[in-house]
């Protein structure tokens, strides 16, 4: 048994959490988790209903040794208990024109469908690429994991950004590589994928183009919700103590110290460090005693971007679509004003864009035979936005439900199995996120590295996050450098300690 170097409660079981509870009791702690849903994974719930499974949260897997590493801090391997399939294409987009374009594991075969488009884009790909590793050698391999606690963590790598661009957006740096349109659209998509306008998203995040590359895309086997189940016993066999259906009042905190937890049926769990997955601005303004509700930031509240909120739709079909990929990024007529209505407008205009997962295309596991399961991620605007999602929420079905059967899915009105679907409302309620936001405040410069949500509170040395909204930000591979970031300071604060005992 690993010997106890003191107490650490985990809020939220997030993939966050989950990593900084592995994380802080691999380096022997007593850890206990605490959630308020029913099971551990956050966003990555399963629904299940008439015989078809869907995953409510992630479906897209990247850099996977993210993982790897949590099943080895117990000399385990991750691949004995999930595989990791390698998908191709990574990502189709289908246009409002009917083309498209098939986003490749291999560079030849994307460049391949460049061709299709325009020839002259070949050349631009290669330099977008070129310019996306040197991002990720600063953005990923030097930043991600290190935590910008001080200013002056921040004003050491202003060279570094000032020569990344990072000033820029990530569609201002796709489009000086890529001239035509649907191009500039399919390749300037990634920061929706972790709640940003890629109009306003610091190109920071056009790192994703090379990590992608680096390491690949893939699904889980089983889902993503198998991937949770792994990792939920992986922490019981580490001796993790997991509670769940357990929601949290308050952090207590005395002489600057965090010392424990009280939840909302007055329980409390005493701890020498607390660590929160939970939504950083929640956690502030919910769960913080007054006195230490505000943090020093930038931007007030009121100036805060927040990501858009989410649009989920979920339902099966008795029949398959066998030439549906397992990832279709559909995108409606309009982008830039679409995006604009979304992020600045705040209004829910008539036409969309959609991400549509289809996992039985790899994982005929979750539908009956000779059926198909779909998740259809509509990006729409967060709670700040004057939108009735009681009145709204059919409406928008049944116009997804009509796009979908009029371009890519013919008949779906007629085939079509139990459709039910989450709002922004949903995000609000189960997960406590501010404004229901699907992915916590926007990535924005002024909301990253330094400027974003700390890894350590700047007043309460022994509180910490891993969550979405604190540094390096939201995705998978995000909230997992997140937990170990946390675990970089942790292991700062025991060489202190040791330091101070001799």
């Amino acid at each position: 048994m690993l010997t106890s170097k003191g107490r650490v409660v985990v809020i939220g079981a997030g993939f966050g959490g989950i990593a900084a509870a592995l994380r802080m009791r691999a380096r022997g702690y007593d850890v206990t988790l605490l959630d308020r849903l029913a099971k551990i994974g956050g966003r990555a719930q399963v629904f299940k209903r008439g015989g078809f499974k869907h995953d409510a949260g992630p479906t897209v897997i990247t850099a996977p040794f993210l993982f790897d590493e949590l099943f080895s801090l117990f000399g385990e391997k991750r691949e004995d208990y999930v595989e990791f399939r390698s998908l191709d294409p990574w990502y189709r987009f289908y246009f409002h024109t009917g083309e498209q374009f098939d986003y490749r594991p291999s560079v030849e075969d994307t460049n391949a469908e460049i061709r299709r488009f325009s020839a002259d884009d070949v050349a631009g790909y290669a330099r977008l690429l070129r310019t996306s590793k040197a991002i990720f050698e600063i953005g990923f391999e030097k930043l991600a994991d290190k935590p910008f606690s001080k200013f002056t963590a921040m004003l050491a790598q202003i060279p570094s950004l000032l020569k990344l661009q990072s000033y820029l957006s990530v569609a201002g740096i796709v489009n000086r590589y890529i001239k035509h349109p649907l191009l500039r659209q399919a390749f300037s998509i990634h920061p929706l994928l972790v709640g940003g306008n890629p109009f306003s998203t610091t190109s920071i995040y056009a790192l994703i183009h090379y990590l992608e590359r680096r390491w690949g895309v893939f699904f889980a086997m089983g889902g993503t919700g198998h991937l949770v189940a792994e990792l939920d016993a992986l922490l019981r066999r580490s001796g993790v103590n997991i509670i769940l259906k357990t929601d949290i009042a308050s952090i207590d905190i005395k002489n600057d110290q965090a010392v424990g937890v009280t939840t909302t049926d007055g329980t409390y769990f005493p701890a020498d460090r607390v660590i929160c997955n939970g939504d950083p601005p929640t956690v502030y303004k919910q769960m913080m005693p007054a006195a230490h509700a505000t943090r020093k930031r930038l931007m007030p509240e009121s100036l805060t971007q927040y990501s858009m909120g989410l649009y989920v739709l979920f339902f099966g079909t008795k029949k398959t679509y066998d030439d549906i990929a397992h990832h279709t990024i559909w995108m409606g007529p309009r982008y830039k004003e679409l995006l604009a209505d979304i992020f600045n407008r705040k209004i829910l205009a008539d036409d969309f864009s959609l991400y549509l997962h289809r996992p039985t295309a790899t994982d005929k596991s979750f539908a009956p035979d000779g059926c198909d399961s779909f998740y259809v991620l509509c990006p729409v605007p967060n709670l700040r936005a004057d939108i009735d999602w009681t009145e709204t929420g059919p409406l928008l079905q049944q116009r997804i439900i009509d796009a979908l059967s009029d371009t890519i899915l013919p008949n779906l009105n007629e085939v079509i199995v139990d459709p039910f679907y989450m709002t922004p409302e949903d995000f609000k309620k189960d997960y406590r996120s501010m404004h229901g936001a699907g992915f916590s405040i926007a990535p924005i410069f002024l909301q990253s590295a330094w400027f974003r949500f700390h890894n350590r509170d700047p007043h309460i040395s022994n509180l910490y996050f891993a969550a979405a909204g604190a540094h390096p930000g939201a995705g998978i591979p995000g909230v997992l450098c997140s937990a170990k970031v946390v675990e970089n300071l942790i292991i700062e604060d025991e060489e202190k300690l040791a330091i101070t005992a001799a």
